[in-house]
């Protein structure tokens, strides 16, 4: 429940920051207008995400056997690797997020409601169908009520927080929140591709190389709530094959690279600019 919950709080803290620009923005063009068209647009990707969300969880649960392990792989997989891309992509555009929106509605205002609604509907549905990935691929992994109970939450406490922000009626240092949540969901992710390996493993499309490397289910049991918990969040497996335990140490030898490739980068940037 509680992966479900953070991502679910994040991304649609990411939807309200979105939808509060895109509003701010047709205000700033004065064409009050236009505002109908841009919750017509977020409320239909909404829609979208959510009928997204059903069918894939609902083609999940109908499978069986070989044909439900790979398709829990590939999501796992897929959801892992969208996951770690969208905290790239965060950090790189969050300084340019708004100014770019706002460029956005402004091109469109040119060219009516319609191209408002698509530019609301399009930005919010990315947060949307990623949401909506990750929710299926945690409800594998935690089962379906827990993940529901979490995400209902998590929007719940998302909605609030993005109308006291725009509100004014508190300060949430955003840039410290994406921080913390991004290294939550990093571990959530290396977890994600480590269950994914291990349904690739049942079903003999990768060698186990090693089976069960070390059993620490006298200590902490998978069944156990703590076990249900971490590996939901961390993807624990208290008796891992040799590959799962790779997967996972490759995991966060590539967010490694991956971070110092984008240090690099946004310390380059920074040069040229000056």
């Amino acid at each position: 429940m509680l992966s479900s919950y953070l991502l679910s709080l994040r991304e649609g803290i990411e939807a309200a920051l979105i939808i509060g620009i895109l509003l701010g923005a047709v205000r700033l063009i004065k064409r009050p207008a236009l505002i109908p068209a841009v919750w017509f647009g977020t409320l239909s990707a909404v829609a979208l995400s959510i009928l997204s969300a059903v069918l894939l969880t609902l083609l999940g649960l109908e499978l069986e056997g070989t044909a439900e392990a790979i398709f829990e792989g590939f999501t796992m997989l897929i959801a892992a690797a969208l996951l770690t891309w969208m905290i790239f992509w965060m950090s790189e555009h969050s300084r340019t997020l708004k100014t770019t929106l706002e460029a956005d509605i402004h091109r469109a205002s040119h060219f009516g409601r319609r191209a408002i609604f698509l530019v609301a509907f399009i930005a919010v549905l990315r947060e949307g169908i990623e949401l909506a990935l990750f929710l299926t691929a945690a409800t594998f992994v935690a089962g379906s009520f827990q993940t529901l109970l979490g995400a209902a939450l998590g929007l719940v406490t998302a909605i609030l927080l993005g109308w006291s922000i725009f509100a004014s009626t508190i300060r949430l240092d955003l840039r410290r929140f994406f921080q913390v949540t991004s290294v939550l969901l990093i571990f959530f992710a290396a977890g994600l591709f480590a269950h994914g390996v291990h349904e690739f493993i049942e079903v003999g499309w990768l060698p186990a190389i090693v089976e069960n490397v070390w059993d620490v289910s006298f200590l902490l049991s998978k069944e156990s709530v703590m076990g249900q918990l971490m590996s939901a969040l961390f993807g624990y497996n208290p008796s891992p094959d040799l590959t799962e335990v790779i997967a996972y140490l490759a995991y966060f030898a590539a967010i490694g690279i991956g971070l110092q490739w984008s240090s690099h980068r946004t310390a380059k940037t920074v040069q040229l600019n000056v």
